[in-house]
């Protein structure tokens, strides 16, 4: 039966090139910034809220320090990362896909985004409580973020939208098994790790390249909420991870946590058993152990809430040297979305706010603009004769690496162990324990039986589990009524 649905468009009307890929150098290469859809989408998205957070709406932090305590300067540059450095920093938490006013016990993922003063100005690293994330190309995170908002009519988060989504898309299976274990209803803020999330490159002072993932494990150990518990902490406490964190520092309960990082030799990407940059995949230990780096505290609650934490703005293209982008097509994408986004929210000088100042002298050409306070003057354009600042690109040498490839609008290439169900189903065989196992499948029962999800929908739930593990999927058919096998 031909297919009569009508075909994708972009706002303008014209046909749209494709719904799930987005342009790159390559299956495996760079996105390009000539793929004008996948830009639009991501603009527009952008510009869907006014003034909270499209994403990441309810949220708190605090101000702190990192101090290094191992030398890693075989693998990086970066001042930050250097043997004794201490860098001040500020962390911000926060749920998903709720708004700024939701419950912050709720089940979601939560936000991590920490932005680090350094010497060589920001570095921000935005990502989660979870080493990964339910897709792995930027043109599907619209998508994906409104299947987990309101409904346009009924103005009702809809549980089985969410499925739909989910269930179409078997890359997001590890991230939901995450989302589903009582991982997803955190004790705390303090009581539950960070993760870089992506794949980043080091380069060293001999311009030798490095992957890296970053974990932050807290000192104070994981502890999380059942469902009921969560349910029941809801009822009484909409703000309970913003006060807890507030009262803890505040009394002097410092929350801290361990700083390790994951290390790939550059070259082994390319043959590695499955796709390193693939945002839905974590590094096993086993291969890549993680290096205890140092730590870092939170010692300072913020003075004014709106002006440190609302306006505080954190984006990946914030690098400094020794610290660059990989090829994971997450990453390039919020590469352009989260600055986009920051000024449509906050506005084109957001840079310019305390919170997001650097604490390094700025010499910048940008000039004028809503809410600028400070012209850095004469000259205004590069190059120039008259004493102008100037750029060193040895700062960056190191960066570059050879990419060769057609321009294609395609998947990643597969490697001999690429697939959406293995690393779900390690995580339920061989790190959940059975009370972890009970527990996911009742979240999963809970969430699915809602009213307006469909009997249509129940099965393809029950067969979206089955694919992670067979015992799973029927605890799950049993407690949604579903038969067969």
């Amino acid at each position: 039966m031909t297919d009569q649905r009508p075909i994708t468009t972009t706002d303008a009307g014209i046909p749209a090139p494709s719904d799930h890929d987005s342009l790159s150098v390559g299956p495996n290469g760079p996105l390009l910034l000539q793929d004008h859809y996948l830009i639009q989408k991501m603009a527009q998205f952008n510009r869907e809220r006014v003034p909270e957070r499209v994403v990441h709406a309810k949220g708190g932090g605090a101000f702190g320090f990192m101090e290094i305590t191992e030398d890693v300067s075989q693998f990086t540059k970066a001042k930050l990362f250097q043997k004794g450095a201490r860098t001040d920093l500020l962390l911000r938490f926060s749920t998903v896909a709720g708004e700024l006013g939701f419950p912050d016990t709720v089940r979601d993922p939560r936000g991590f985004a920490l932005k680090f003063y350094t010497e060589d100005g920001n570095y921000d690293l935005v990502g989660n409580n979870t080493p990964v994330f339910f897709i792995r190309d930027p043109s599907k995170f619209s998508d994906f973020i409104h299947s987990q908002k309101r409904r346009s009519d009924n103005h009702l988060h809809d549980h089985n939208m969410q499925w739909d989504f989910w269930t179409l898309r078997p890359e997001s299976a590890h991230q939901v098994t995450l989302l589903m274990s009582d991982r997803g209803t955190p004790y705390s803020w303090r009581h539950m790790n960070g993760y870089g999330s992506h794949t980043f490159m080091w380069i060293n002072a001999a311009g030798e390249k490095f992957w890296v993932k970053y974990h932050f494990k807290t000192d104070q150990g994981i502890k999380n909420f059942t469902d009921a518990e969560a349910a029941e902490r809801t009822a009484l406490d909409r703000d309970l991870h913003l006060r807890d964190l507030s009262q803890a520092i505040s009394t002097g309960d410092h929350p801290s946590w361990t700083v390790q990082v994951q290390v790939m030799p550059f070259e082994d990407a390319a043959g590695y058993r499955f796709n390193p940059f693939d945002l839905t995949k974590v590094w096993p230990h086993g291969d890549y152990p993680p290096i205890t780096i140092g730590r870092f505290v939170l010692n300072r609650n913020p003075d004014d809430y709106f002006t440190q934490i609302e306006q505080a703005a954190f984006e990946p293209a914030n690098m400094v040297p020794g610290i660059a982008p990989s090829p994971d097509k997450m990453l390039q994408g919020r590469l352009f979305s989260y600055p986009d986004a920051h000024r449509y929210r906050i506005g084109p000088n957001y840079l310019q706010l305390p919170v997001n100042r650097p604490k390094v002298p700025v010499h910048s050409y940008n000039k004028d603009g809503a809410m600028r306070y400070e012209n850095y003057g004469d000259p205004v354009y590069a190059p120039n004769t008259v004493g102008g600042p100037q750029a060193d690109p040895s700062l960056y040498e190191g960066e570059s690496y050879s990419v060769t490839g057609e321009i294609v609008r395609a998947a990643y290439t597969l490697h001999a162990e690429d697939d959406d169900y293995g690393q779900p189903r390690a995580l339920y065989d061989n790190v959940m324990s059975d009370t972890d196992r009970a527990n996911l499948a009742g979240n999963i029962v809970g969430h699915a039986s809602r009213p307006e999800v469909t009997a249509e929908m129940k099965t393809r739930v029950v067969e979206y589990w089955r694919n992670v593990s067979k015992s799973l999927g029927d605890d799950v058919a049993k407690g949604l009524g579903v038969n067969g096998s």
